[in-house]
């Protein structure tokens, strides 16, 4: 009825090649994402059987979650007004009410917009301009942001707060009937997490979130009815939305929902609660390895990484010490989930994967053509969810050909196996050379005395870049030059000489941005603003 959304697509000759190449992926023309993964869920595997769990003992099953999404179907559709296609903005932290408010959306033929519990008003001033919400769901401990965007951009929207909507919608019947949207609605406005500049939104179908399931979920990840999963992405951030509410509902399993944690809290939360599947940060795997933590991980069936690339000895020390082999993975907001990755006995330490079933990649040239084993280029993928913006000129910049064009430089083998080198904005060329700054981070997180590190590239007049290496140290240590080169002089002793960092800055924190990745564009402005200081 709220023809919004589909009339703010991109034209359709801006849109990446679709391709439904396995039967899995072809869905009928209505669908509703929420019908199949609540309301078909209950009836196959038991109203009484465990959906949601929390640490502080709250436990939703099947039945109860599919009850909640109803209620608050009704409270959107009969307090409040909604009409199909209007846009409903989420903020809150990962509650068993979130989740039901999440297929609420949808169940009521609205449009979920995700954003993160710890945006602040100037960073959601941006979205809800363009994506022109009616109605916001947001936790009570978040809201006084979501009423500055109202009261300086939407004064027409209508918030409602957790324990309101909690009210309205418990004393309602929960008898709905889910709204018959077609299978290329659009169903999501994610927002991309901004860490190389504006956020763009990406626009997906009810079928892409399907999808995501056919193509990772169920290939790759292999849930079972009896896993307990956790992850410490927030929904807002499309890895744990399809981790903590799409995998699990789909296979049957439970998913452990918590609000934040940090990483030894993550190690303690699988232990105490049994925790199968978690997935979680390369930072967080770290750091759970660095506190000597990783026996609390020793009950889990799998482990999924993603967001930034895994080093090697970070997956080796897993692997040799708990017999885990973390699954990697290479995944994009603008094509909702991971689409190269490997699982088992097809990992190959140190490559980011294959394709997963439904995609196809290829290591792209400056010109756009397909380079050959050996050979670095940009990284193009094609599958049945690809890149949609709303309203943005970025469109042309991320297809091209067809592909959808990720922004990572990647080297495939001979074997098909996908080989991460860096992101196109993080490659630093220094005299002729091509140096890739997650290499360089890895070698310098090698040295003892490192917490974390982020490594960019500034100019230089005579080698056109140089390696510049912002340094957090573990606690103790004196930042001085003496260590700065003493860390240089260790990545020259793992790397070739010429990628050793130029220059070592000491920070107490990196700069991040709200779903945990280093901002490194930000450090590339203090680079430079440190050259021009002549420092």
């Amino acid at each position: 009825m709220d023809t919004f959304a589909r009339d703010h697509l991109p034209p359709e000759h801006l849109w990446p090649t679709i391709e439904f190449t396995t039967p899995e992926l072809r869905y009928p023309d209505r669908l509703n994402a929420a019908t199949e993964l609540i309301d078909v869920a209950a009836s196959t595997f038991g109203a009484d059987w465990p959906a949601l769990r929390t640490p502080g003992g709250e436990s939703w099953s099947y039945g109860l979650l599919r009850t909640r999404a109803n209620q608050v179907a009704q409270v959107l559709t009969e307090d409040l007004g909604l009409v199909a296609g209007q846009r409903v903005m989420l903020r809150s932290p990962n509650t068993p009410w979130t989740v039901a408010a999440w297929l609420g959306v949808l169940k009521a033929g609205g449009v979920v917009v995700t954003t993160m519990a710890a945006l602040r008003a100037r960073e959601i001033i941006p979205v809800a301009e363009r994506t022109l919400p009616s109605i916001a769901l947001v936790d009570s401990r978040f809201s006084q942001e979501v009423y500055a965007v109202r009261d300086s951009t939407l004064p027409a929207l209508t918030v409602v707060e957790h324990n309101d909507l909690i009210g309205r919608a418990t004393a309602k019947s929960g008898a709905f009937t889910d709204v018959e949207t077609a299978a290329d609605d659009v169903a999501l406005l994610g927002p991309t997490s901004g860490s190389t500049g504006v956020p763009k939104i990406t626009m997906h179908f009810h079928r892409d979130i399907l999808s995501i399931d056919t193509t990772f979920g169920r290939p790759v990840l292999r849930l079972a009815p009896d896993d307990l999963v956790a992850c410490s992405a927030p929904f807002a951030f499309t890895f744990g939305l399809g981790m903590l509410i799409v995998f699990p509902l789909r296979a049957g399993a439970c998913a452990l929902l918590t609000e934040r944690t940090t990483p030894r809290q993550l190690a303690d939360i699988v232990s105490a609660e049994g925790v199968t599947a978690l997935a979680t940060a390369p930072t967080a795997y770290k750091a759970i390895l660095r506190e000597k933590q990783e026996h609390k991980l020793a009950g889990l069936r799998v482990a999924v990484s993603a967001g930034e690339h895994i080093p090697r000895h970070t997956w080796e020390q897993f692997r040799d010490r708990l017999g885990i082999r973390i699954i990697d993975g290479i995944g994009a907001t603008e094509l909702l989930h991971i689409f190269i990755s490997a699982a088992g006995d097809d990992i190959r330490p140190g490559a980011t994967g294959k394709p997963v079933p439904g995609y196809r990649a290829a290591v792209l040239g400056p010109d756009g053509t397909e380079l050959g084993p050996g050979e670095a280029g940009r990284l193009g993928v094609i599958g049945p969810v690809g890149c949609r913006y709303l309203d943005d000129e970025r469109q042309e910049d991320y297809v091209v050909n067809g592909w959808n064009v990720t922004g990572d430089v990647f080297v495939r083998d001979d074997d098909g196996y996908f080989f991460f080198q860096a992101r196109t904005d993080g490659m630093i060329v220094s005299s002729g050379y091509n140096i890739g700054g997650p290499e360089v981070e890895a070698a310098v997180e090698t040295h003892p005395d490192v917490l974390e590190v982020a490594v960019v590239g500034r100019t230089d007049p005579e080698r056109g870049s140089v390696v510049c290496a912002f340094v957090v140290l573990r606690e103790g240590v004196l930042a001085d030059a003496a260590k700065a080169k003493e860390i240089q002089d260790h990545v020259k002793r793992i790397l070739a000489p010429y990628k050793y960092p130029r220059h070592v800055w000491f920070r107490d924190s990196l700069p991040r941005n709200a779903n945990g990745k280093v901002q490194h564009f930000a450090l590339r402005e203090i680079a430079e603003d440190e050259r021009e200081a002549g420092r």
